[in-house]
């Protein structure tokens, strides 16, 4: 219940959103369009519009945040020098990975998705979309759930960008601290992904591994059909 005391601090529901199908139809629709969504390395260098990318990213800013803070800062890099030297930079890292960080098991599992250090799509995305995460407020105040609140904004953000038409991968070159560097960012934030975003290429393919996913049975459990469960098995 909210506090008597605190009630002119709360407005009514401002509208919201509801679909002129039953809410099975618009999860299903949505759905639909979700499902052909994969991560892309093959990107077209065909320009992306300014006002798509900012479309976009209003759509990650509506995410939840711990207390509302909204702890994420978006770069939107287009320019041809700078992606070029998040490019130099990100293939640094990833030399380091591949030839000393990661273990052979990691190695192992990332083979049938045939990466390498080679990352030229930096360069030919027409855009890329580095996202920051707050460590604190402007005014020193705290962050809380900096992480959590980041992911859910990113998710938002992939799903506006495969719903404009567009491909996404999620880059993560590790460490990161040259992002920051490079676009001469506030200590305050940190860097969280990478970006890059636009067109396919005509010709492009995905890893045959990337169509898989989990069937639902194996992520999805309701609670009613586990106590029926563990009520049939003697054992609760």
């Amino acid at each position: 219940m909210t506090d008597p005391e605190r009630r002119d601090d709360f407005i009514p529901l401002p509208e919201r959103y509801a679909p002129t199908c039953s809410p099975d139809d618009a999860a299903r629709a949505f759905y639909e369009v979700m499902r052909s969504r994969r991560s892309v390395r093959e990107f077209s260098d065909r320009p992306v519009d300014r006002a798509t990318i900012e479309w976009i990213v209003r759509a990650a800013t509506t995410a939840p945040s711990g207390a509302n803070k909204q702890p994420w800062r978006f770069v939107a890099v287009s320019d041809a020098e700078l992606k070029r030297e998040i490019r130099v930079a990100a293939e640094a890292e990833e030399r380091e990975f591949y030839a000393r960080r990661a273990n052979a098991e990691w190695l192992a599992d990332l083979a049938p998705f045939g990466t390498d250090e080679h990352k030229d799509f930096l360069e030919i995305a027409p855009w890329l979309i580095v996202v920051f995460k707050v460590v604190k407020d402007d005014d020193g105040g705290q962050i809380y759930y900096a992480d959590e609140s980041v992911g859910l904004a990113t998710g938002l953000l992939l799903a506006a960008a495969h719903h404009a038409g567009l491909v996404t991968l999620t880059h993560t070159p590790s460490p990161m601290k040259f992002l920051r560097e490079i676009l001469g960012r506030s200590a305050n934030e940190r860097p969280w992904l990478l970006i890059p975003i636009g067109y396919p290429r005509d010709d492009c393919r995905v890893p045959r591994r990337a169509l898989w996913r989990k069937p639902i049975e194996d992520v999805l459990t309701f609670d009613r059909e586990r106590r029926r469960e563990t009520d049939t098995s003697g054992n609760g």
